[in-house]
């Protein structure tokens, strides 16, 4: 479970400038939810999604993540609860250009200490379960906007995170292969029982999540249930 009580946010603290981001937001997402964080540039999307995926720490506030606060861990805690407990998916890919989709999806294995053997069967039953059974050897260059998308949603499950972090993996994709890629995240919300936030602007994707909150002016302005929605989407 993922638990945020009155989350604040501010920059240059003290200075005239001083900037509050994120006012107090209070939210809990349950083990297994798949839910669609919403809301229009500057209302405070990118900077919570900073703070769920431990990138960054609030000013204020209390953050809990599978039982563990996050505000009070060292640099190098975090970087290990990044590693072990959430897995990112980003609108631009972040694949790395000189190695093949296999080795990509290898690579958080790696940085864990997983053996070779391990993440290599690993790496190639998450390529199947995105449908890159077929382009495993493949380089980046070689692959489509959505392919290259598929890669990083089998890299960020490489780890078995308790969470998937999406920040809008949709952005950089036509309407066809978007819905696509929001077709797989059901699929894996469904067979690997993960717990998803999607953080995007598109609410006919948000749609498509059990969920949706919404945020403007780094306020929770709403936060309504999809399920129904959801579950007959997810039949079809």
């Amino acid at each position: 479970m993922l638990q945020l009580r009155e989350i604040v946010k501010r920059y240059f603290i003290g200075e005239p400038n001083e900037l509050e981001v994120l006012r107090k937001i209070s939210l809990i997402i349950n083990e297994g939810e798949f839910i669609a964080i919403v809301g229009q540039s500057g209302s405070g999307k990118s900077t919570l999604m900073n703070i769920i995926g431990a990138l960054d720490r609030p000013t204020e506030g209390l953050y809990i993540l599978d039982g563990t606060p996050i505000a009070e861990m060292t640099d190098n805690e975090l970087s290990e609860i990044r590693n072990e407990k959430v897995g990112f998916v980003f609108q631009t890919f972040n694949l790395v250009a000189k190695i093949n989709a296999l080795s990509n999806v290898e690579l958080p294995m790696f940085y864990k200490g997983i053996p070779k053997r391990e993440r290599r069967e690993r790496a190639k039953y998450l390529l199947s379960l995105v449908g890159m059974q077929d382009r495993m050897t493949h380089m980046p260059n070689e692959l489509s906007g959505g392919q290259k998308q598929r890669v990083a949603i089998a890299r960020a499950l490489a780890n078995e995170p308790s969470i998937i972090l999406a920040d809008e993996p949709t952005g950089n994709l036509d309407t066809e292969t978007g819905n696509m890629v929001m077709d797989l995240f059901m699929k894996i919300h469904r067979e690997e029982k993960r717990t998803i936030v999607l953080i995007t602007h598109n609410d006919e994707l948000a749609k498509k999540t059990q969920r949706i909150v919404t945020l403007r002016d780094g306020r929770i302005v709403g936060d309504e249930s999809n399920i129904a929605a959801f579950e007959r989407g997810s039949t079809v």
